[in-house]
């Protein structure tokens, strides 16, 4: 049997700009483009619409929304995609107007996570997201049911019977999603109190989409992470190990990366790696320096970090990307991020002063011990290498003398080896 790949779904976007907002508006349509592009959507043409007053039938004015249907139809789009959320009765009434599927920047999100979650949390998580959107929209021609019948997007629904049937499914599947999220999050809560028991210091890397988190993850750690140059390649959290000078350990955690008007259902759908940053000591926060909107988006990831209650964490900036700039660039925007520690994660410079940064932010939560470990408990000794950083170690009548700094947990532990 041959089998032919079907031909990319074609699509028409439309960014929404006040007029306060002209000279932004082509780098958010760009973005826009590139989210539709992660779906493997061809973009066939993209205008920006300017709004005074926002109408409750199109959000744009009458006038212009029939144009940019004209526009569609004249290209031939499958689907018109908005930089601006719609209302369901918005949607409707632009599927009616361009006879062709009409979706938003909260819908194309969704299925891009849709298409990324791996762990059965994240899995959950998506889906329950996905349907709380989906509910209000099932007459919309975006319909997600009618693509798990073997539809593609664009099917329409079957008519009114089906809708009803298709609206008790997905509240049926938004009530069975949420038992299981609740069993997933209490296993979920039991790993974390483990890892948080272990007496190593643990950081989040936090940064705008596609900032190369994943890459400084694994040029840090040498661990294998997926790395790719696309939006939201990471989605669960993926946590490694990093040695320190000395043999001490630090927990480093990759998690989601943050874009402008990230839908709140995700911010709520993905605690899972967003709760990593709110209960990690300290942040890593990763600037692309190669991108032209690097200020903007790193004004976003901060805006994320303050909805989640993160932003008063010390935290240490990360000029990624800098082998992809040149000299003059990269000075520009060493002026805007004067903090920053410039790396490359994939020629590896500035590293060693990354790691060395990482170990000052770790040491201020460290305190100064003098113990005697006996030979029988070298797992001690072992415990304050891993943990923390030896200044001084010798071998006294049987034990071993050391002077580290190490974290208060540790300390706890070894508290009763402590030499006056």
């Amino acid at each position: 049997m041959v089998e032919h790949d079907r031909p990319a779904e074609r699509a028409y976007l439309v960014g929404i700009a006040s007029r306060d907002e002209r000279t932004t508006a082509p780098a958010l349509l760009e973005e826009l483009r590139a989210l539709t592009e992660t779906l493997s959507l061809e973009t066939v043409g993209l205008e920006t619409a300017t709004v005074r007053e926002v109408s409750p039938r199109y959000y744009l004015g009458a006038g212009k929304a029939k144009e940019i249907a004209r526009h569609a139809r004249d290209l031939e789009a499958d689907v018109i995609v908005f930089d601006e959320e719609l209302s369901p009765s918005q949607q409707r009434n632009w599927e009616e107007l361009a006879e062709c599927s009409v979706t938003d920047r909260q819908g194309i999100i969704l299925e891009i996570f849709a298409d990324r979650a791996q762990t059965r949390e994240a899995t959950l998580q998506v889906a329950l997201a996905r349907y709380e959107y989906l509910l209000p929209r099932l007459t919309s021609a975006w319909s997600h049911l009618s693509r798990q019948r073997g539809g593609r997007r664009g099917t329409r629904g079957e008519g009114e019977t089906q809708l009803e049937v298709d609206r008790r499914i997905v509240q049926q599947r938004i009530a069975s999603i949420k038992r299981d999220l609740r069993d997933v999050e209490g296993q979920r809560a039991v790993s974390r109190r483990q890892r948080t028991e272990l007496p190593i210091p643990n950081g989040s890397i936090v940064g705008y989409t596609n900032a190369g988190k994943s890459s400084l993850l694994r040029a840090l750690t040498g661990s294998e992470v997926v790395v790719a140059n696309k939006l939201f390649a990471t989605l669960d959290p993926a946590t490694r190990r990093l040695e320190l000078e000395g043999g001490q350990e630090v927990l480093l955690t990759d998690t989601v990366g943050f874009i402008r008007r990230l839908p709140h259902g995700l911010v709520t759908a993905f605690k899972s790696t967003l709760e990593e940053t709110l209960l990690a000591p300290f942040l890593l926060h990763v600037i692309d320096a190669s991108d032209a909107a690097a200020v903007e988006h790193a004004r976003i990831t901060r805006e994320v970090l303050d909805e989640i209650g993160s932003r008063e964490k010390p935290t240490i900036q990360v000029l990624n990307k800098i082998d992809l700039v040149d000299p003059k660039a990269l000075n520009l925007a060493r002026l805007s991020f004067p903090d920053a520690v410039p790396v490359s994660a994939a020629t590896g410079a500035g590293l060693e002063r990354l790691r060395d940064e990482i170990r000052k932010i770790v040491t201020t939560a460290f305190a100064r011990i003098d113990v005697a470990i006996p030979h029988a408990r070298y797992d001690l000794a072992a415990l304050i290498h891993r943990t923390g950083r030896v200044l001084e170690e010798r071998h006294v009548d049987g034990a071993v003398a050391i002077r580290a700094e190490v974290p208060e947990r540790t300390r706890r532990i070894v508290e009763e080896y402590t030499t006056a």
